[in-house]
C-alpha cells in the first residue's frame, strides 16, 4: 500500500474502531479472496460480501427507496430520455467500457469521475433529481463509477465478462425495451420488464444482447453493496482512486 492509503486506513480504524477494515486488508492479502468460478476475472472480491449473481431489488432497505422512485417516476424519465435522444443526440457517446470502447453501445451519462454532468442535468431533470434525492444525497451511489442511460443498439451484443469488483452492485431500470433483449449474469438469464428495476452483482461473469429492432435503454446506476460499512466503502473509495492514480486511469 502507498503512504497515503496507509494513513487513510489508519485515521478510519481510528475513526471506527480496530477491526473495522479487516475484510478490505484480507481482501488485499498476496492470493485475494476466495471467489465463485465465475467471479474469477473480477480484480479483487471483497470477503463475506454473499456471493449471489442476482438479487431482489426491493430486498435492501438501503435500496429500496431508489427503486421505487425510479420505477414510479417510469413515464417522466422515459419521455425525457425521448427527447434527449430526439433533440440532444449529440450528447450520447460511444460507452467506454474498461474493457473496450463499443460503437454500438451508446450512453448518456448523469454522474462520471465523481460529480454529476451538469449538462445532462439539464436534459434529463426528473431523473437527475432522482438521482440526486435517492442515491447520491443518501451515500448509495459509489463515487468510483457512475450512472448513465446506456442504449444497446439493434444488433449489439456486450460479450461475456466481470467487472472489477464484488463492492459496488449494478441497478438497472429498464426505460425502453424492445422485443428480443436479455442479459445473463452467472447461469441465469433474464428479460428487462418495461419500468422495473434489476439488481445483479456484476463481479460475476454476464453479457448482455439487443437481438431487436429497436434500441434497448436502461438507467444504469453504480450503488454501493449493501453488504459493506461505511468505513469500508470510504476506505474503498481511497484505495481505488489512489490505485488508478498510479496506473494513470482517470476512471
Amino acid at each position: 500500500m502507498t503512504p497515503e492509503i496507509e494513513a487513510a486506513f489508519a485515521a478510519l480504524t481510528q475513526e471506527y474502531g480496530p477491526g473495522a477494515l479487516d475484510r478490505v486488508e484480507r481482501m488485499l492479502e498476496p492470493g485475494g479472496t476466495e471467489r465463485q468460478p465465475l467471479q474469477e476475472k473480477a480484480r479483487w472480491v471483497l470477503p463475506g460480501i454473499s456471493p449471489r449473481p442476482w438479487h431482489d431489488p426491493y430486498e435492501h432497505p438501503e435500496i429500496k427507496p431508489l427503486v421505487d422512485a425510479l420505477e414510479t417516476h417510469h413515464g417522466a424519465i422515459s419521455a425525457e430520455l425521448a427527447t434527449a435522444w430526439a433533440d440532444r443526440r449529440a450528447m450520447f457517446g460511444d460507452y467506454e467500457h474498461y474493457l473496450q470502447r463499443q460503437t454500438d453501445w451508446q450512453a448518456l451519462y448523469l454522474f462520471r469521475d465523481g460529480a454529476t454532468v451538469p449538462s445532462s442535468e439539464d436534459a434529463v431533470p426528473t431523473t437527475a433529481r432522482i438521482l440526486r434525492e435517492h442515491a447520491i444525497e443518501p451515500g448509495l451511489l459509489s463515487p468510483l463509477l457512475e450512472c448513465h442511460f446506456s442504449t444497446l443498439l439493434p444488433g449489439a451484443a456486450i460479450a461475456p465478462h466481470c467487472d472489477l469488483w464484488n463492492f459496488t452492485i449494478n441497478l438497472h431500470l429498464a426505460v425502453d425495451i424492445p422485443e428480443g433483449c436479455g442479459i445473463r449474469v452467472a447461469e441465469e438469464t433474464r428479460a428487462w420488464e418495461q419500468g422495473r428495476c434489476l439488481l445483479f452483482d456484476y463481479s460475476f461473469e454476464h453479457e448482455a444482447w439487443n437481438h431487436g429492432t429497436a434500441p434497448r435503454t436502461c438507467l444504469l446506476m453504480d450503488l454501493w453493496h449493501p453488504e459493506t460499512t461505511v468505513c469500508e466503502r470510504r476506505a474503498l473509495t481511497v484505495l481505488v482512486t489512489e490505485v488508478r492514480k498510479l496506473m494513470g486511469e482517470s476512471s
